[in-house]
């Protein structure tokens, strides 16, 4: 099913899909993403795109207080303050393995999140090894039958997300995008 992400309830319609387990395709702050549940559906993303199990995706979350429902790690204010924005931190994971999570500039995607209840997987559309889809007749198209549902964003350009891994005590600037870390 594809609906428009400006219809008045695409937020709903696409919160209730993912509490239902299932993979949905949204817009981002940056492109479109394969979406699900954290800790639920990392393996049905992998499978749609032929991608490695162990490789892992960023979560987004609703708020960026969402974070330490996830870490331990005391994030220098500075960076915490640029969200949400285009920015993507590793931290570690309280227990144990870390994780990329990002709270996105889009309102009506933070929305989305908030209703789910909680973080939300975030990978390109694409097949694994090949650039991610911007068209949203390609995205249909290829996988459409593949996912729950598709919001029709328009056709999206954006750049990806700076990417910045916390977990050494040092912020490291791992992948420059729009946001810029000093």
């Amino acid at each position: 099913m594809r609906i428009q992400k400006k219809s008045p309830n695409s937020a709903a319609a696409a919160a209730a899909e993912l509490k239902k387990g299932n993979v949905i395709i949204i817009p981002t702050d940056t492109i479109y993403g394969f979406s699900g549940l954290i800790g639920k559906t990392a393996e049905s993303i992998a499978r749609i795109k032929g991608r490695e199990e162990n490789k892992p995706f960023i979560a987004l979350i609703a708020e960026p207080a969402d974070i330490y429902r996830y870490t331990e790690l005391k994030i220098p204010e500075h960076i915490l303050n640029l969200w949400p924005a285009p920015l993507t931190l590793i931290v570690p994971l309280k227990g144990q393995g870390t994780q990329a999570f990002r709270c996105p500039a889009d309102e009506w995607l933070r929305s989305v999140v908030a209703a789910a209840g909680d973080a939300v997987y975030s990978t390109s559309v694409n097949r694994s090894g090949t650039p991610p889809l911007t068209d949203i007749k390609t995205i249909c198209k290829e996988f459409e039958d593949s996912v729950g549902l598709v919001v029709d964003g328009g056709n999206l350009e954006g750049l990806p997300s700076t990417l910045v891994d916390l977990t050494s005590g040092t912020p490291r600037v791992l992948r420059q995008g729009s946001v810029v870390i000093d």
